[in-house]
């Protein structure tokens, strides 16, 4: 595999978003983007508001602006969605 061939598989990662149903949503997104596309994609998808569920990674909440890169996400890895308890 070449350089560009490296660079270009690891610019995406697949990510499983998983829901307290246990259903599972995947997303492929660039390293570099801002989970906040991924989190409005998934509650729009669900029927749910962003603001009445908390993502979460390795059991730390996730904030809008984060990245995968800076949370060190790598390709496969699971975020779980935890709806608000009132």
């Amino acid at each position: 595999m070449s350089d560009v061939d490296k660079k270009e598989s690891t610019e995406h990662i697949n990510l499983k978003v998983v829901g307290n149903d246990h259903n599972e949503v995947f997303f492929k997104i660039k390293r570099t983007t801002a989970l906040k596309k991924l989190m409005e994609a998934y509650c729009d998808r669900q029927g749910k508001s962003v603001s009445s569920v908390r993502f979460l990674y390795d059991g730390v909440r996730i904030q809008p602006h984060n990245t995968p890169a800076e949370l060190e996400m790598e390709d496969g890895d699971s975020i779980d969605v935890m709806v608000e308890q009132i």
